[in-house]
């Protein structure tokens, strides 16, 4: 049997960039107009003393993965800073090699532990070895020659080896079962205070992207969406009227996934807006299109909740309350069906949490249990083509993505950089509008050019042009 590619951590940079937004957008308690981005360099080194470079990147969303409202946006910029530095730290400690999985193994209880100390939840800790897993598989990938995909479903990543949360569910067969494909459908989201329709707009931003959910529908086509309600239900209904009478002129089905945004403190609450909303004839079309509900419940609260015993007429998944790697097995324990991936809680967790799905509907004799791809407005470049390939890979056909809309595309970094990712990507990039930009016809994002060295990039970044994280 092949065995795992052993590499040394040699080096560890930490970068960031602000990101403005030319569209405000609001999830949960905050509304975003800036925000900046994390990147990460790391060095590996072979037995036979080759090295080579991997990075990645992620937005360090504020009130996400902590939503303490006593803590402004910079406090939680400081907090991702700080489980950067201390993964950083973890991981630099120990020079022995190990497979790109072995060092997440070997480094993750301790830097739950390190982070607790420093009062930050398991969602906020996991951000650390998040975005340095990835780095370190892009860097064995490169040195390889091989993709991501060929990386996971083969033995060099070394996945699942030191880890009881990964025994006994037939990995080997199950990764190598994985099959990406060409494109997705992207599940376009609605924020809280966005517009539906022009006269929702109380003036333009006028740089030729669409500004409006009607605009979005005619300029990129989506059939897939994603609602937020924000708790209260009568305001809920009502936005969900206004939504509905845009989506309902289309001929062609169209679906969709509620986000609760944690809005809730118990399944009574949300059964409560699941009956009005099945109450109301204009929304008869949108719900028979919803597929499911997302993390309505406040995270300290949601898994002490059993949903079995409430009729809530669609499928319920977590999302911020899976910060652990057994969080999932908990919440189905509790009536949730479903679990998020995001690459930004950690990609083993995802392939972890797919695995889990297919023995447990294999044990059933049906589909009862799935992942959904959310997004945490990733960005053009690194962070959107690596949580792209890891969703593709897993199997799912739609992904929520939203950074596109609300970020106008690469304009904001150097045009080389810019070019460089237009040229290694044409298929999931166009430059329109004055800048490089996502590329998305008929609701769909093509993938092919994820397939090759390294994890899901041709191109880098312009680390030159970034300055050091927190600096």
């Amino acid at each position: 049997m092949a065995e795992a590619m052993r590499v040394k951590l040699r080096e560890i940079e930490l970068y960031e960039r602000p990101v403005r937004l030319r569209l405000p957008f609001r999830f949960g308690v905050v509304t975003l107009t800036e925000c900046p981005q994390a990147f990460v360099r790391a060095r590996v080194e072979t037995a036979d003393g080759r090295s080579g470079w991997g990075a990645a990147a992620e937005l360090m969303a504020p009130k996400w993965f902590d939503k303490n409202l006593q803590l402004s946006n910079e406090d939680n910029f400081d907090q991702l800073r700080q489980v950067l530095r201390l993964a950083r730290d973890a991981y630099l400690s120990d020079a022995a090699p190990a497979s790109a999985f072995g060092h997440f193994a070997r480094h993750h209880d301790a830097h739950q532990a390190a982070s607790a100390a420093q009062g930050f939840n398991p969602l906020l800790a996991s951000y650390g070895p998040a975005l340095l897993d990835r780095a370190v598989l892009d860097a064995a990938c490169r040195l390889q020659g091989v993709s991501f995909y060929e990386a996971v479903r083969g033995p060099l990543a070394g996945i699942g080896a030191g880890r009881r949360e990964f025994e006994g569910l037939d990995l080997e067969a199950f990764l190598s079962g994985l099959s990406p494909q060409g494109d997705i459908e992207a599940r376009h989201t609605v924020g809280l205070v966005d517009a539906i329709t022009a006269q929702d707009l109380s003036q333009r931003v006028d740089d030729g992207l669409p500004e409006t959910l009607e605009e979005v529908i005619a300029t990129y086509g989506h059939r897939w969406f994603k609602l937020k309600v924000g708790g209260q239900v009568a305001a809920d209904l009502e936005r969900l009227r206004a939504i509905a009478a845009v989506l309902d002129r289309s001929p062609q089905a169209y679906f969709v996934s509620l986000d609760g945004n944690e809005q809730y403190t118990s399944a009574a609450g949300v059964a409560e807006l699941v009956a009005a909303v099945r109450a109301t004839p204009a929304l008869a079309r949108l719900w028979s299109s919803v597929r499911f509900i997302e993390q309505p419940i406040a995270r300290k609260l949601a898994l002490q909740e059993d949903l079995r015993g409430t009729d809530l007429g669609k499928p319920v998944i977590v999302d911020e309350s899976d910060g652990e790697l057994d969080s999932f097995v908990q919440a189905r324990e509790r009536g949730y069906s479903g679990v998020s991936s995001k690459t930004c809680k950690g990609f083993y967790k995802s392939l972890l949490n797919a695995a889990r799905c297919t023995r447990w509907n294999r044990e059933l004799g049906r589909e009862a249990f799935f992942m959904s791809a959310e997004d945490l407005t990733t960005q053009a470049g690194l962070s959107v083509q690596q949580d792209l390939a890891l969703v593709n890979l897993l199997g799912i056909r739609h992904v929520e993505r939203n950074g596109h809309h609300y970020v106008d595309g690469l304009a904001a970094v150097p045009q080389a950089e810019q070019q460089r990712f237009l040229q290694a990507h044409p298929d999931l990039y166009e430059h329109s509008h004055g800048a490089v930009r996502l590329r998305l016809r008929d609701g769909r994002l093509a993938l092919g050019s994820l397939a090759g060295p390294g994890f899901a990039s041709g191109a880098m970044p312009d680390f030159a042009a970034m300055k050091p994280l927190g600096g």
